[in-house]
Parts: structure tokens; C-alpha cells; sequence
């Protein structure tokens, strides 16, 4: 039997973004919300990986994975010097996360959707820059109306950076620094131009 071809692509090397990248995108799905441990996509390997246990009643509000062939790095981390007219902080060095908006019962991970940017939350994890974009799944019943995140209803924005603000914190911790810091929500203008930066930097990355 002939197995050229075969074999699984790497969900952050061997896929692409799709041809109407960055007005739609292929994002791969690491984690939806009826997970109860935190999976994540082993860089070496691909395959998806158990990071955690999630320990606390943090429950992820949307789809959430990343962008393959994207990379957080210096260019995509600009945009975050200027908002805060800095200089040093750098990208977190890893692809680009996103959330995928869906009326849908999504049971499970490791999966490759279809989704249309409409704006972006920009983090800071530990001082690295750590965006996370918003979308909403192409051809979804409930969101796909949905051009802008300043469409969306606050209750879920609000959600989405409750959640990401203090998923990463531990109850009882007495270091008073919060790891999270909320910068700013952003438009789908430019959350398709940190999807540009980070495809910039990703092919900057695999050049070296």
C-alpha cells in the first residue's frame, strides 16, 4: 500500500489560512466549552496535547485555538508598544489565539472551523504581548450578521475578557500583580492587521 500523503499535517506548520485570509481564516480549535482540562497543541509534534487540569470554575466562553501559520513576535507586538507608547514588550512566541463565536454545540477539540475575524482583545500575559482575536464562525445562524465586536452584545465581550483576565490566576495568591492585564478591545480592521503581523512574524520566524 502506498501511505505518501498520508500522514496527519501539523495544525500550526502544515495548514494554511485559506484563501480570503484575513477576511476569513482556518483557525484550529484546541479547547471548547464543555471542556473540563485545558488542552494544547504539543509545538514539536502537533498532536493535541492535556497542558492542565482546569483546577478552578474558569469555563472558556467560546471556541478557542489558534491561527496556524502565525507567530507572536516583534512586529505583531508593536502594535501593543504603540497603544501603550512603549517599547519593550515583546510577543509571547507563540501562534496567534482566537475565540470562534457560535450559536453550536461544539463537543469537542482538535478540529479546523471556518471563522470571520470581527475584532480582538489586546492582553498582556507577564508582559508579553498575548492577543487574543475575536470571530464568529462562517454561516452561523446566531453570528453571522456580526461585522464588529462593537456589534456583539456586551454581556459576551464582557465575558471573554472576564475570562481571560483571570483565568491564569490562582485563588488565594497573595502576589497582588495579576499575570492578565486588559489593554484594550479593538476593531476587526485591526484585528485583520495583527493577523497580517503575525503571519510577518511567523514567516520571519521559520526564515531563521
Amino acid at each position: 500500500m502506498d501511505c505518501k500523503g498520508l500522514h496527519k499535517a501539523h495544525p500550526w506548520h502544515g495548514i494554511d489560512l485559506g484563501p480570503d485570509c484575513p477576511d476569513t481564516v482556518r483557525a484550529f480549535i484546541e479547547i471548547v466549552p464543555t471542556d473540563t482540562v485545558k488542552y494544547e497543541v504539543d509545538k514539536e509534534s502537533g498532536y493535541l496535547s492535556l497542558d492542565r487540569p482546569q483546577k478552578f470554575s474558569n469555563i472558556v466562553p467560546s471556541l478557542y485555538g489558534f491561527l496556524p501559520r502565525t507567530y507572536c513576535g516583534a512586529k505583531m507586538a508593536s502594535l501593543a508598544n504603540q497603544a501603550l507608547a512603549r517599547y519593550d514588550i515583546d510577543g509571547d512566541g507563540d501562534p496567534l489565539d482566537i475565540c470562534v463565536l457560535t450559536e453550536k454545540d461544539v463537543t469537542h477539540g482538535d478540529i479546523l472551523v471556518k471563522a470571520r475575524p470581527i475584532g480582538g482583545i489586546r492582553l498582556l500575559d507577564n508582559g508579553q504581548s498575548d492577543d487574543k482575536i475575536i470571530a464568529v464562525l462562517k454561516d452561523d445562524a446566531m453570528y453571522e450578521n456580526f461585522t464588529d465586536i462593537e456589534q456583539l452584545p456586551k454581556d459576551i465581550t464582557r465575558r471573554l475578557v472576564h475570562y481571560f483576565t483571570t483565568y491564569k490566576d490562582i485563588p488565594g495568591d497573595t502576589n497582588t500583580r495579576k499575570r492578565m492585564e486588559f489593554v484594550c478591545l479593538y476593531s476587526a480592521e485591526v484585528a485583520k492587521e495583527v493577523i497580517r503581523l503575525s503571519i510577518e512574524d511567523y514567516n520571519d520566524l521559520i526564515a531563521m
